[in-house]
């Protein structure tokens, strides 16, 4: 189910385990409207745009996907915000699901941890890096799924550049170019 009424609580139908979910199938789901945002904005309906990624805000598949990648994919899944907050267990990730899900009209941002790292042209200085709590970064994950077709449609070249394609320009040969469908 992709969309949901706002007023019943989605807490009933969590799933009894996270590892049970299919991602497949969700994933689909959110890829699914990726593209429709991706076509719409090409073909400059920006009603429909607005109305699919409202659908995606509101849609479970998205963040079941966003908290997914926050807590288990990312790189940076085991570092606490102010918080001190971190989803490493299946239990763990399904409840911030729930919450996630809960507070997607009501949700305020807190502010960020700060912590300096070494900088990379020169290890004796150090640069701030800000790493926000857990519940932020699902969130921001699941407007990034929303806004990310519609600016990619807008400023992505619409030529996919194939090796051989590359290769004969360079050469001085005009290739054929394949769009990116």
């Amino acid at each position: 189910m992709v969309n949901r009424p706002e007023d019943r609580p989605w807490k009933q139908d969590a799933p009894a385990a996270w590892d049970q979910i299919d991602w497949r199938a969700q994933e689909g789901q959110v890829r699914r409207l990726r593209q429709r945002i991706f076509k719409a904005s090409q073909e400059g309906d920006l009603a429909k745009v607005r109305s699919l990624q409202k659908l995606m805000l509101r849609s479970r598949a998205n963040t079941l996907v966003s908290v997914r990648q926050v807590t288990q994919r990312n790189a940076g899944r085991k570092t606490a915000g102010i918080d001190g907050e971190v989803a490493l267990t299946s239990e763990a990730r399904a409840e911030m699901a729930v919450r996630v899900h809960q507070t997607i009209t009501s949700w305020q941002p807190r502010a960020v941890r700060r912590v300096y790292i070494p900088k990379a042209s020169d290890k004796t200085k150090m640069r701030p890096l800000g790493i926000p709590v857990l519940m932020d970064r699902c969130h921001q994950a699941r407007v990034r799924n929303a806004l990310e077709p519609e600016w990619e449609a807008r400023f992505e070249p619409k030529v996919r550049h194939e090796a051989h394609c590359c290769i004969a320009r360079a050469a001085g040969r005009d290739e054929r170019r394949y769009l990116w469908i």
